[in-house]
């Protein structure tokens, strides 16, 4: 049998790569994992976490407004940009050395350098100049914003991985996407003071998600003072002399502001990994193929997280790991589990969403029952907030299985977690309706909604 430096070699110490590493080590297997950046990934260090940080900060106007009606006097207000870019800092290098730390403390070697393929077993350690073997090797990789090149003056554009550590707040901005992120961070800019546009391509943001949060969503944007175009792409970025940037749409607009920021998509990190020394297949995207056990087309060598762009979502990189582990070193093949995964966009209000959409669900399923409600939730009642919460739940009109849940509103993200659990568990209507409800809470809302607003029969709705 032949001898290797370690049982397993880990690429990319992000959620997925960091909790493989971990528990393959807590195994007792000889484990290294190589990072050229942060530990930590895009979640912890240029993603979710101080996203979510940017979140609560861009919340606390609407707070100060709000408070009024409950018999509070909020003085005068001031935001400082780079005492939340410092906090911020501080938080996130807690967090990288506690992964850093918590691999360790497991047994598993730590290498801040970037590792390349050398074939299905050498990996170089580049900052190093010298080579390890493995057993086996886990590419965990990750992905990037991608930065358009075919855009002129793309060289002016930043992108999510720059946000969080500007130098200053514009005081305008330009966002050019509809997805999650670029929803995300215009509800960001808009809260901490900037004048922000929000331009997209398609004909209404979030596409896949059910069209009742995108229209409602959209609405309350463009209430709050968010400009939102589309569809509408830009065909040239212009640095003038006063630094400021022209953003030149194809509808002819042209939109002055201090930065573009590009979020249409993401691109997977494999350039210059060796892979095609290691003989690893990629795809025309750049991303990992793999089989159903996270198993690339070389034996020995797995990918996991969004390097093989199958669901992009931290917790979907963690739970591929697991798998992993279970496959290749506990043999109990285990393959992830995509189906039915819950998921939050922390706009403004929040979205929480699983399962199916109406469009989704119409296209697989003859007989829908439709539960919707729209209304006030109570904390606005008596800050005078018009902003409506909405609740949708999907139904096979035969089986009665909830086939989707989707939230729009305050906690929206946390009740979609509970949700998932039900959802996954296949509960019908009449489980949720059997459930005694939290009252007074918008919760609530979801075990109380006893007849359809209406069916969708053969894809077409129709008056319940």
């Amino acid at each position: 049998m032949a001898q290797y430096d370690y049982d397993l070699f880990v690429i990319g110490g992000g959620s997925g790569g960091v909790r493989a590493a971990r528990i393959a080590a807590s195994l007792g297997k000889r484990v290294a994992l190589a990072e050229e950046f942060r530990f930590g990934g895009t979640c912890v260090i240029r993603g979710c976490v101080p996203k979510k940080l940017y979140v609560y900060a861009s919340q606390f106007p609407e707070h100060f407004e709000d408070a009024a009606g409950y018999g509070w006097t909020v003085g005068e207000t001031k935001f400082d940009w780079s005492t939340l870019v410092a906090n911020k800092e501080r938080e996130i290098s807690r967090l990288e050395a506690i992964y850093k730390r918590n691999l360790e403390g497991a047994g598993g070697e730590t290498i801040h350098s970037r590792a390349t393929l050398v074939d299905s077993h050498t990996i170089r350690i580049e900052a190093e100049n010298r080579t390890v073997t493995a057993d086996q090797i886990l590419i965990a990789t990750g992905g990037r914003p991608s930065i358009h090149p075919a855009l002129p003056g793309h060289e002016h554009c930043i992108y999510s991985d720059d946000v969080f550590d500007l130098p200053e707040l514009p005081k305008a901005i330009m966002i050019e996407g509809g997805g999650y992120i670029a929803v995300e961070f215009a509800n960001i800019f808009h809260g901490l003071g900037v004048e922000t546009t929000l331009v997209y391509r398609g004909k209404e943001i979030l596409s896949r998600f059910d069209m009742d949060l995108r229209h409602t969503l959209h609405q309350t944007m463009v209430e709050k003072g968010i400009r939102i175009v589309c569809p509408a792409v830009s065909e040239e970025v212009v640095k003038r002399p006063d630094g400021r940037l022209d953003a030149r749409l194809n509808t002819g607009e042209v939109l002055t502001v201090d930065q573009v920021m590009l979020a249409i998509g993401r691109t997977p990190n494999t350039e210059n990994l060796g892979l095609e020394a290691a003989g690893v297949e990629m795809d025309r995207s750049g991303a990992i193929p793999v089989d159903r056990f996270s198993r690339t087309n070389v034996g020995n060598i797995w990918a996991v997280g969004d390097v093989t762009n199958r669901v992009q979502l931290t917790p979907v990189a963690i739970h591929e790991a697991m798998c992993f582990i279970e496959t290749a070193f506990k043999d109990n093949p285990t393959e992830p589990d995509h189906d039915c995964i819950a998921t939050a966009v922390f706009s403004q209000p929040e979205i929480g969403t699983v399962g199916l959409s109406e469009d989704e669900a119409s296209k697989r399923f003859a007989h829908l029952e439709i539960y919707r409600a729209s209304f006030r939730p109570m904390r606005h009642t008596l800050s005078g907030r018009q902003e409506k919460m909405l609740m949708k739940l999907v139904v096979d009109g035969d089986t009665r299985v909830v086939l989707g849940a989707h939230i729009l509103g305050p906690d929206a993200g946390e009740m979609a977690q509970l949700l998932g659990i039900s959802l996954k568990a296949r509960l019908t209507k009449d489980d949720f309706d059997r459930t005694m409800a939290v009252h007074p809470s918008a919760a609530e809302e979801l075990v109380t909604m006893y007849k359809p607003s209406y069916l969708v029969r053969n894809g077409a709705r129709v008056e319940s």
